[in-house]
């Protein structure tokens, strides 16, 4: 067990890491050159995934709640509302990120092109819709979320060593995991429809430039790769959320969690937060580049 922990904290160190590197790498491009729509709603997907990693991992706001004396039962309502939150910024933040380049690909004639300037358009209006939509949406992460006092007493749910669910009526449970699993299997389902529809358009498009140029010159075009990337990461992040969902689901309803399940869990919600930075630095041939400098600089330097 101690051993799977530390392989969990060097998971977090290393997400928390990568993904400082990738935010700060699209702040730079965003304030001193002319970024690409993607660049934007890639930068947010960072800064939420080091939230992701601080707050689950009870790094960020363990420390602060603890310098200011504050009481267990507000650090758990607090950290629990706000690591919904970020969970499902991702999720939608993903799932804009593959829409959007399911629509920069597409051809003219096809009937994604009438939405290429309009989503361009109106991309802040989008951000500032998800971001709202999920602060309201986890809201009840505050009254059904406290410290933990004693299971048998008050029939509460431990959920972590200081944190439990507070009872509630079953309608009300029942309500409130209908609508969260329609919001996701929803947004999942719109990532795997991109996904399939990229497949389908590189795959027409491989064949159609065979016959105009070599095989080399396609396998480097910054759109498939850019695409490649993300259908890769879409996948990965579907493949973890079923596994998360699956656990989530079963402990709930047996009404335990056990400290086992809960270190795996937290390690695959980890995992999608780690390797997306990794993965984007890799097929990112401006971040390669930028790093090769710093770099060529630092070896000049010292030199």
């Amino acid at each position: 067990m101690s051993s799977f922990k530390n392989v969990l904290y060097f998971q977090t160190g290393l997400g928390v890491l990568a993904n400082i590197v990738l935010l700060f790498f699209y702040i730079f491009i965003i304030l001193g050159h002319r970024p690409k729509p993607t660049d934007l709603i890639s930068c947010q997907l960072s800064f939420v995934h080091i939230m992701v990693v601080l707050i689950g991992g009870d790094i960020l706001l363990a420390d602060i709640f603890e310098s200011l004396n504050i009481g267990n039962d507000f650090k758990c309502k607090t950290t629990f509302y706000l690591f919904r939150v970020m969970r499902g910024l991702s999720i939608c933040i993903t799932c804009l990120l593959s829409v959007f380049q399911a629509v920069t690909i597409s051809p003219n004639n096809s009937v994604w092109a009438k939405f290429k300037q309009k989503l361009r358009k109106y991309m802040t209006h989008v951000f500032l819709c998800i971001w709202f939509f999920n602060f309201s949406f986890s809201t009840n992460q505050i009254f059904y979320v406290g410290g933990f006092t004693n299971v048998s007493e008050t029939n509460q749910m431990q959920v972590t060593k200081s944190c439990s669910l507070l009872p509630m009526n079953y309608i009300i449970r029942g309500l409130i995991f209908t609508i969260s699993i329609s919001r996701d299997v929803f947004l999942v389902g719109v990532m795997l429809t991109t996904s399939v529809y990229m497949v389908i358009f590189l795959f027409r498009h491989q064949r159609q430039c065979k016959h105009l140029h070599s095989f080399s010159h396609l396998r480097e075009s910054p759109e498939k790769r850019a695409t490649q990337t993300i259908m890769l990461l879409v996948s990965f992040f579907v493949v973890l959320y079923w596994m998360d969902f699956i656990i989530s689901f079963t402990s709930e309803m047996l009404r335990m969690y056990d400290p086992v399940i809960l270190t795996l869990q937290k390690f695959m919600m980890y995992a999608y937060p780690t390797v997306t930075p990794l993965v984007q630095i890799s097929s990112d041939n401006r971040i390669i580049i930028m790093l090769k400098n710093i770099q060529s600089k630092h070896h000049h330097s010292f030199s």
